[in-house]
């Protein structure tokens, strides 16, 4: 944390920021099927920095996604959920429940950007709805206006460009006060571009140059996913993307060591 104030809420909001900036590597563990606060344990136990839940491509309750950030604050990870594309009136729910950052999927315009920061952030940078105290807090009862302006810090919003449209208004998107992150989300981008996941394509290349330029110049990390290729995010990080290492999803992980047990199993037998 950069302030004292800030250390008034677990967890590591300002510092993921600030690593970003400054290129030093975050870990992120993604949950699309886990639905207790053991994945957060274990996803600290791993080694990871930030645990983001995915509202958008799972059927997981707000219930659930928010007793998992709450774990994750209480064991000083920094738990971000992504939202369904354009539920505004989600977000509230999940800071008020443990949640310290927010995803927003296909975001193309400074407009949905800044609708994005109003329900993000407390009078008098947004209009999130008041509330007396939360778990980022400990539940400490505060002055309101020093509680807001803790929570408005600690709160980061990462907006996810995932269009032609959005790469053309990136630079505008960028600038919008209260927006802390940008990312792009290469599997969708490549989709919409027509030549779907052709990640190294000229021009999706050109977009990933053009988002990391755009990033820069605002002053804001840029991840970006999507990406299979190792070789050519590394490259990208070299050029300038942040290094926000999503390190997979907990059912692509889950996937990937039942087949490798099952593959044991059977060669034990094979071998005898």
């Amino acid at each position: 944390m950069q302030d004292n104030k800030n250390e008034l809420v677990p967890g590591s909001a300002g510092n993921v920021v600030e690593r970003l900036k400054a290129g030093l590597p975050v870990l992120a563990l993604g949950v699309r099927s886990s639905r207790t606060a053991d994945i957060a344990r274990l996803a600290k136990a791993s080694g990871h920095d930030v645990i983001w839940i995915d509202l958008e491509h799972s059927s997981i309750s707000i219930d659930a996604a928010t007793q998992i950030c709450a774990t994750a604050l209480d064991i000083g990870l920094t738990p971000f959920v992504r939202i369904p594309e354009r539920e505004y009136g989600v977000i509230g729910r999940l800071l008020d429940g443990g949640a310290m950052g927010i995803m927003a999927p296909r975001v193309e315009t400074a407009a949905q950007a800044r609708d994005l920061v109003e329900a993000c952030r407390f009078p008098p940078l947004g209009h999130r709805s008041a509330i007396g105290t939360l778990p980022h807090v400990g539940y400490q009862k505060m002055p309101v206006t020093a509680f807001n302006e803790a929570m408005n810090r600690s709160t980061i919003l990462k907006v996810l460009i995932e269009s032609p449209v959005g790469i053309r208004n990136i630079g505008e998107i960028a600038a919008v006060p209260g927006v802390d992150m940008l990312g792009i989300g290469t599997n969708d981008l490549t989709a919409e571009m027509g030549v779907a996941g052709q990640y190294q394509h000229a021009s999706v290349r050109q977009a990933h140059e053009e988002a990391i330029a755009a990033g820069k110049k605002a002053g804001k990390p840029l991840m970006i996913g999507g990406i299979a290729d190792a070789a050519y995010s590394a490259e990208l990080i070299r050029k300038g993307a942040a290094p926000f290492l999503m390190t997979g999803i907990d059912t692509d992980m889950l996937l990937s060591i039942a087949q490798a047990r099952a593959k044991q199993a059977l060669e034990s037998i094979n071998h005898q």
